[in-house]
């Protein structure tokens, strides 16, 4: 393997994984793409915290985590070739803000289809056991991925992944498939003709959405030209493309999606931060469309911290422009606390 070359550890289920692999590909930076399996768990079995996706630096032996992190450190690493930041201030804070959204709400979405529903279960499951234990045949097959779908299943009220939280989490879900149909294509993204951070990241969730069965199915039913988008995002190392200039409006769905984060996620997160401070386990919200309750993360409320303190950077006219923005968004009250 050339040391030359990034090395990167994911799988095809991980939407972060899907998302790192995308920029990179974006941004013509070499790596090496490598699946997680059995075969390698031993290389990396001293990372921590123990999650994917794993950069590895050339010339380093050790890996990095998180996927939004690693994304600005390749920035910094190859700064302005075909960078995914937008070059105004202000709508390379809303890029930040929709990625956040994706990584935190709309992988809900992603949690709550792939665990809910017998077809996805039964799909996924076996998906994941080929692609991370490449030893299991007939019999061990099965039982790898009944393990898998029973620890993850397991998992869901803690995400909020409840019957209870259904209508609210496949509302949202159907409301930004709508939003992105209008608007994407091979050329056309949230920010311009060129792909930004917020468009990686809900790529990074609609990636396993676009291929697990039933988000699939309602994907093809009402939005077909969004599941092209994923496919073309993939790998859009030929795309090139301009940021819009600052003083445009921004597109409809760019909108709507500011519209939906302060909607839905920002009332989260403040749900969240209030339980944390309390030290509270859990948190419950109450939506238009029903109720919403889950265990308290303090990752969140750092998610939370971080937009703050990119908000409170701003200054001048992008300040002006995008606080204008947030307010008409219902998004800037949260940051301002």
């Amino acid at each position: 393997m050339s040391n030359e070359r990034y090395s990167l550890i994911g799988t095809g289920g991980s939407p972060y994984s899907m998302k790192l692999r995308a920029i990179m590909r974006y941004r013509h930076i070499s790596h090496n793409w490598i699946h997680r399996t059995t075969k390698n768990s031993d290389m990396v079995a001293h990372v921590k915290p123990n999650i994917i996706p794993m950069l590895r630096y050339p010339d380093e032996d050790q890996y990095r985590v998180d996927s939004t992190p690693l994304a600005y450190a390749l920035e910094d690493r190859h700064p302005g070739y075909r960078s995914i930041i937008p070059d105004d201030p202000g709508h390379a804070f809303l890029s930040h803000l929709l990625e956040d959204m994706a990584d935190e709400w709309l992988t809900k979405a992603m949690f709550h289809y792939r665990w809910y529903y017998d077809a996805d279960i039964h799909y996924a499951s076996h998906w994941i056991a080929d692609d991370g234990f490449p030893e299991a045949r007939g019999d061990m097959r099965d039982e790898v991925a009944k393990s898998y779908a029973d620890r993850q299943i397991g998992r869901m009220p803690m995400v909020g992944c409840t019957p209870k939280n259904k209508p609210v989490i496949e509302d949202s879900f159907h409301r930004i498939l709508t939003l992105m149909e209008c608007h994407v294509s091979m050329h056309d993204f949230l920010f311009g003709t060129r792909p930004s951070l917020g468009d990686f990241g809900i790529f990074g969730q609609l990636k396993p959405l676009s291929t697990d069965p039933t988000p699939l199915a309602i994907m093809r039913a009402e939005a077909m030209k969004t599941e092209s988008w994923v496919r073309q995002l993939d790998d859009a190392s030929g795309i090139e493309g301009k940021w819009l200039n600052p003083e445009d409006d921004l597109p409809p769905a760019t909108m709507g999606l500011l519209e939906l984060t302060g909607e839905f996620y920002m009332p989260f997160l403040l749900a969240n931060a209030a339980a944390a401070e309390k030290g509270e386990d859990t948190f419950s919200l109450t939506y238009a469309n029903g109720s919403y309750s889950q265990a308290t993360f303090n990752y969140q409320v750092k998610c939370l911290m971080e937009l703050r303190r990119r908000f409170a950077e701003l200054e001048g006219e992008a300040a002006i422009r995008t606080r204008a923005i947030l307010q008409h968004t219902g998004c800037l009250s949260a940051l301002l606390q």
